[in-house]
């Protein structure tokens, strides 16, 4: 199913369902919102926009009661369109006021099942037996009404990842929620499943739902969206109706300037880098677990790995890190098998990692960034000399990494964990780049960054394959992979499968396990 740009829905005269006015919030010296103020109308679907930072997130904690802002009034309509002042800092006020919030993170309890987690909460344990026909025959309709199907009886567990998405929207339209607040909705959906959302939400805006909908992929936002307001700095910059919009004003609004293409340009494949051959791994839950697998990385060539969440990708990221034994399989870098795989011996067969928590596996936050950008060379004689290290030389070697990687701070001595996130994914690019490996393994390199270190990351990966690096790109950003990678493969349940081809539906339906 293809996108087209969404053509606003004049099915009644439009009312302001949600006012928030000069909302302002504080956390010590840091604005997170200086004076912010929004509408959204009766059944229109507002994108809201911006930079990591830029405020989005504690904007609509305070819609929800979770913050309680310094100054500001957040007005939300009846079902008569009357607007009324929301008490602040009351999540049960916003509730019954019919403001729902569906967060990028699951909050469901996966060991019962669907229904019972959509009513949990919200109905009084007396007579919880009377009450549970209720509770389906009203969940039934909603289904019926809004599309949004999903196996109520089915422990969530063994849900997919689409229809948990589903059983979370289920849940605040059960509490009758008349405003819905959509955290990055297909940040782990296949396309198919990103396809099947946007049209069940289209369904129920057309019965006088609204929504703001938060999302950092474009091509989203210009498909699903009425009207976007866009947040930089804590301020809001401006807004537009999506009609008028593109992904260059778009990015122009968020950043303040123009953000740089990152293209991938044809280059032949040199000779395997990595080869695992039959490796097999008997992890502890799915993610960790992969079947016979075989995989060949080149040189000069970037190999995406494309697939849901939780679907072996940790435990492959393990073995290529030397963090997991293979019960099964041989891993060979560069013609010379690995026969006991470690961090350390990894490292020294030249692969450089960029892992997929930044700040657990990534650093040693009470290290400084000096220590932490030379922590995988301590062998090295520029750096120490029988036992005892260089300080000077290693702070020399941070100044000119973090000028190089323009990563910012309170500076080179300080403590790493006092970084953003952002800066401590340079912090890791810096260490791992300055090295030149063999191979690279970057895992969510752009989980969570904006747009301008998003690109300057793309732009880092593609410089290190024209200098003959061969890179392992794992990602649930489907569009940073096929604009990234030069060959895909897509892993499910354990096995990776070729894919050959960098058309989005297909893979997505391959990542879905369904035929082609």
């Amino acid at each position: 199913m293809g996108w087209r740009q969404r053509q606003p829905d004049h099915f009644m005269t439009q009312s302001t369902a949600l006012r928030l006015t000069g909302l302002s919030k504080r956390f010590g010296s840091v604005v997170a919102n200086d004076d912010v103020s929004l509408t959204l109308e009766k059944g229109e679907v507002l994108a809201l926009l911006g930079e990591n930072g830029a405020g989005k997130t504690t904007l609509m904690n305070m819609l929800f009661g979770h913050y309680l802002p310094e100054a500001g009034t957040v007005e939300v309509a009846d079902e008569s369109g009357t607007l009324h002042a929301l008490p602040l800092g009351h999540p049960q006020a916003a509730l019954a006021a019919g403001v729902g919030m569906v967060h990028q993170h699951f909050a469901l309890a996966e060991n019962i099942n669907a229904l019972d987690n959509i009513t949990l909460g919200s109905e009084p344990l007396h007579g919880f037996r009377r009450n549970r026909n209720s509770a389906k025959a009203k969940i039934d309709g909603i289904i019926e009404r809004s599309g949004l199907n999903a196996p109520l009886n089915v422990p969530v567990g063994r849900l997919s990842v689409g229809e948990r998405q589903r059983v979370e929207i289920l849940k605040a339209l059960y509490r009758d929620a008349r405003i819905l607040v959509l955290d990055e909705p297909t940040a782990v959906l296949t396309p198919q499943e990103a396809d099947t959302l946007f049209d069940n939400i289209k369904a129920m805006t057309k019965d006088g739902l609204s929504v703001i909908f938060i999302s950092h992929k474009l091509r989203e936002v210009l498909a699903f969206s009425d009207r976007i307001a866009v947040l930089r700095h804590g301020k809001k910059v401006g807004e537009m109706a999506t009609a008028d919009a593109d992904e260059k004003v778009i990015a122009r609004m968020m950043v303040g300037a123009d953000t740089p293409k990152v293209a991938r340009t044809e280059m032949a494949p040199g000779a395997p880098v990595l080869k695992l051959s039959s490796i097999s791994v008997e992890g502890r839950a799915k993610r960790d677990t992969l079947k016979g697998v075989n995989l060949t990385v080149n040189a000069h060539e970037i190999l995406g790995i494309a697939g849901i969440s939780g679907n072996g990708q940790s435990g492959l990221a393990s073995v290529i890190s030397g963090l997991a034994q293979p019960s099964a399989g041989t891993i060979t870098v560069d013609d010379q098998d690995i026969p006991k795989p470690s961090p350390g011996a990894m490292v020294k067969a030249g692969i450089g990692r960029i892992p997929e928590d930044r700040h657990h596996e990534g650093i040693v936050g009470a290290m400084s960034v000096a220590e932490n950008m030379v922590i995988e060379r301590l062998d090295d004689p520029a750096i120490q000399s029988r036992g005892l290290l260089k300080r000077d030389a290693i702070q020399a070697n941070a100044e000119k990494l973090a000028k190089a990687y323009d990563v910012r701070g309170p500076g080179v001595i300080a403590a790493s964990r006092l970084l953003s996130g952002g800066n401590i994914q340079k912090l890791i690019l810096a260490r791992v780049f300055e090295r030149s490996p063999r191979l690279i393994l970057a895992n969510q390199p752009t989980r969570g960054l904006d747009m301008g270190a998003a690109a300057e990351v793309g732009r880092r990966l593609l410089e290190a394959r024209e200098r003959g690096a061969g890179v392992v790109l794992i990602s649930e950003d489907l569009d940073e992979i096929l604009g990234l990678a030069d060959r895909i493969v897509v892993i499910r349940d354990g096995n990776i499968v070729e894919a050959a081809t960098h058309d989005r539906e297909q893979i997505g339906l391959m990542m879905a396990g369904e035929p082609t």
